[in-house]
């Protein structure tokens, strides 16, 4: 079964062909890094607005690359920002129409969690450990079977990808700024790190969501002490001029992943997983990788990580999960509408 995905839930327009829910026969991406730079972060108005310019030459492409008859239409309908979504999701419904074939709304979150298993073979593993984490999610969920989803952990407030890009916009240093961030702290050969906040959320705050707070994380504390660390030292102009700057953000970087790998550390040792999968953007970074490789280590599962080229926002996880998990389909699925607040499970 051929199926065509289609992703815009951000700032990526993104196409792709997958065959039966692992093989990428095509996969388009078109970015919009360039276009939101200037602010920092993304623009939703900017972000709708190119979606709508580049859909369709990036759909093309996709179907031609694959060259293959197209048995089904799949598309992000949440969560993700509702201007974007919306342009991909009425894409879809015509392209479906116009096919004569079925169309497949897909939970983002969910689909990033099957990135991993791109172009792979082999048993998907279950029950499962699952860590989505993204510019704009930073979730824990447990998988006992595949497409059986509960979320037991989550951040309370900025997402690790979010918290990276304000700590670089602070500090001068660009957007995005999780890859920016990654790259600098590799220079600094040091282990005098700044002692910042590990994210751990008091119990009230996180027991209002129903999570435990030994499975959450909040960064909003860590993101006020750097910018109180700055504030003290001089500035960040001093701060770059001492040569500090490759310090202060290998810290910064270090508390993320810590509590990245904290959190992680103690949901393996509650859950009777085989494995723990990764999905999302910021699994890219060097650091979480290694962090994440020595806490599976330690609790004796694999780790499945998404080669680089799925990790970040793509079309290939949408059309590779709707062969497996369809959360609106048929007839439902035409009359749809977006869920930029959809939860995972959902």
């Amino acid at each position: 079964m051929d199926i065509l995905g289609i992703e815009t839930s951000c700032d990526e327009t993104a196409a792709a062909v997958v065959r039966d829910g692992r093989k990428v026969l095509s996969s388009v991406v078109y970015t919009q890094i360039p276009l939101h730079k200037p602010y920092g972060g993304v623009v939703p108005e900017l972000a709708s607005r190119a979606h709508i310019e580049k859909i369709r030459e990036v759909v093309r492409e996709a179907l031609d690359r694959a060259g293959t008859k197209i048995d089904a239409v799949a598309v992000t309908y949440g969560p993700g920002l509702a201007p974007a979504l919306i342009v991909g999701l009425n894409a879809a419904k015509g392209i479906a129409m116009a096919l004569d074939v079925p169309l497949i709304c897909i939970n983002h979150l969910e689909a990033h969690l099957h990135t991993p298993f791109l172009d792979t073979e082999g048993e998907i593993p279950e029950p499962a450990l699952g860590l989505v984490v993204s510019g704009g999610h930073t979730n824990w969920v447990y998988m006992p079977k595949y497409g059986v989803y509960e979320t037991i952990g989550q951040t309370l407030d900025d997402a690790a990808g979010e918290a990276f890009d304000k700590a670089a916009k602070l500090l001068g240093l660009g957007y995005p700024g999780g890859p920016i961030i990654d790259k600098i702290a590799k220079t600094y050969e040091g282990k005098d790190y700044i002692p910042f906040p590990k994210g751990r959320p008091r119990e009230g705050v996180s027991a209002l969501c129903g999570l435990e707070a030994s499975l959450c994380v909040s960064f909003s504390g860590l993101k006020t002490a750097l910018l109180r660390y700055v504030q003290q030292n001089g500035g960040t102009a001093k701060l770059a001029e001492d040569g500090e700057i490759p310090r202060i953000v290998a810290s910064y970087q270090e508390a993320i992943v810590g509590a990245l790998a904290d959190r992680t550390a103690t949901a393996l040792s509650r859950h009777a997983a085989k494995a723990l999968v990764v999905g999302g953007g910021v699994s890219l970074n060097g650091r979480l990788r290694l962090a994440l490789k020595e806490t599976c280590d330690k609790a004796k599962v694999p780790l499945y990580t998404a080669k680089p080229c799925y990790c970040g926002d793509n079309g290939a996880m949408i059309a590779a999960l709707a062969y497996f998990r369809r959360n609106v389909s048929g007839a439902e699925a035409l009359k749809a509408d977006v869920h930029p607040s959809l939860e995972v499970g959902e």
